[in-house]
Parts: C-alpha cells; structure tokens; sequence
C-alpha cells in the first residue's frame, strides 16, 4: 500500500476504533496498542498506575517491537479489519 494511504487508512482505523462501543478482548486490546505505539513512535513506559497492567502493556510492546513504523500501521488496520469489523 502507498506510504499517504496507508497514513490515511491508519487514522480511519484509529478513528473506528476510538467510536467502538462493544467490549474488545484483552488480547486484541494488547495488539493494538503495542501496534498504536509504534506506529506514533512513542518508546515511552506504559503509564499505568497498576502494575499488572504495566507487565501486560510492556509484554505487547516487546513482543511487536520487530514491526516498522509501516508494518505496525498495517498490521493495526489488519487486526481491526479481521476481528472487529
């Protein structure tokens, strides 16, 4: 997919996503925000105030840390594309 639009399917997916009214599990939650993460290159620590949490987040983070700022951006829209939509 062409670097603009992927940019562009991106930030649709994101704006679904962010209007989403059904519970999303767990698991798919942890995908996509490691996937989110990368894709805005925020390399900061998760930031929640739970520690169990934390472990969780920090476990998605490594587990996709392989993926590009492009390849998480994609993988992200394939992801809601597949499971949520």
């Amino acid at each position: 997919m062409e670097k603009k639009k992927l940019y562009a399917k991106f930030a649709e997916t994101v704006t679904y996503i962010n209007s989403y009214k059904d519970p999303i599990p767990p698991d798919i939650l942890l995908k996509l925000y490691a996937y989110y993460r990368i894709a805005n290159k925020n390399h900061s620590s998760p930031g929640s105030k739970t520690p169990l949490i934390n472990a969780f987040k920090a476990n998605a983070l490594i587990q996709a840390k392989k993926y590009t700022v492009e390849d998480a951006m994609n993988e992200y829209i394939l992801l809601v594309e597949k499971e949520l939509k």
